[in-house]
């Protein structure tokens, strides 16, 4: 009963802190931990009111080593999908390497724990501790990415930024297009519901590996599909998504319209682009448009890793408790053993 108290409790922080700001990765750790101890509570319930579901619990961990054999499976099948659809890159390799650092990364703990060497143990429970704080991470960052991207958005934006990403030989590839799209179909609502029409900001510089600005080519497409070319106003200098938001600030600001804006990139770019928005200031909501299936694993676990390098120092300083954990625990061992 004690786990359902707390489930609700944090059930009702997860919505006040939503509702006073949605673009909060804290938000996704209080939701996390709120199912957490809900399943938690509720399992315990039906343990004791119906016995026999305790073996569902048990059956349920019994197959945990078979579902991360499942998981490697299909991060390494992705990965080479990638490689053969969009070439080899960092980035295209994620999942390929998170799949093989789920397969290999136990077995090199279990190696370190049979040596019966204290150090070799105490390597082998900071790989633990380590690979476990940085799991629930993901999982927080995971769902609560899920979550935001299926809010809708509440404001009558004064802009809507489409975030750009790479050309093709000048050209907007399917990727980008279901940006730009999904920004028309914002543009247009709001455009239905107000006397003034929101500006159209498609924003990205020009990359090494690209004929002209990516937001050239934004605006062509836009105006092609039928934006007028007066609402349409191209941001042509940013190389990261912090310079796309604020770049195109301020434009909206020199255009005078500096009220809300609405933010939009594809879904598994929701998240961060959100965070960053919140970090720069901006009255922001974002949206998220669809993208390729095959290519949402790689994807996610790219923005993972771009927050966690956003925010590297306070993960190292989190990290140290575990180090010291580690130090202690090698050390008893040592003196143990002596």
């Amino acid at each position: 009963m004690f786990s359902i108290i707390l489930a609700l409790i944090l059930g009702g922080s997860y919505l006040y802190l939503r509702r006073r700001d949605a673009r909060m990765l804290r938000n996704g750790l209080v939701l996390v931990a709120a199912c957490w101890f809900a399943v938690t509570g509720v399992s315990q319930v039906l343990a004791q009111w119906f016995p026999w579901t305790q073996w569902i619990t048990l059956g349920i961990v019994a197959l945990t080593p078979l579902a991360v054999v499942v998981l490697a499976g299909f991060l390494i099948s992705n990965g080479l999908r990638m490689i053969r659809r969009e070439g080899r890159s960092l980035g295209n390799l994620l999942s390929l390497i998170a799949g093989l650092a789920v397969l290999v990364l136990p077995v090199i703990a279990a190696l370190l724990v049979i040596t019966h060497n204290p150090v070799a143990i105490g390597l082998a429970a900071l790989l633990f501790f380590l690979c476990s704080y940085f799991g629930v991470v993901f999982v927080v960052f995971l769902a609560y990415a899920m979550v935001y991207g299926r809010m809708k958005h509440t404001v009558s934006p004064a802009s809507v930024v489409i975030l750009g990403s790479q050309i093709i030989n000048g050209k907007v590839p399917p990727l980008l297009r279901s940006r730009l799209d999904k920004g028309l179909e914002v543009y247009r609502r709001a455009s239905a519901q107000k006397e003034l029409a929101p500006l159209l900001i498609p924003s990205g510089g020009q990359g090494a590996d690209e004929s002209r600005p990516e937001g050239a080519a934004m605006a062509d497409y836009l105006v092609a599909a039928g934006a007028p070319s007066e609402h349409v106003v191209a941001e042509e200098k940013a190389t990261t998504t912090a310079e796309n938001l604020q770049f195109s600030a301020t434009i909206a600001q020199d255009q005078g319209r500096g009220g809300a804006m609405v933010i939009v990139t594809n879904n598994y770019h929701v998240l961060r682009a959100a965070l960053l928005s919140r970090k720069l200031g901006l009255e922001a909501q974002v949206v998220g448009s669809p993208t390729a299936r095959y290519f949402l694993p790689s994807a996610f676990l790219r923005e993972y890793v771009a927050i966690l390098t956003e925010h590297k120092v306070l993960h190292a300083l989190l990290c140290l408790p575990f180090v010291a954990l580690t130090l202690f625990l090698t050390a008893a061992l040592v003196l143990a053993s002596s």
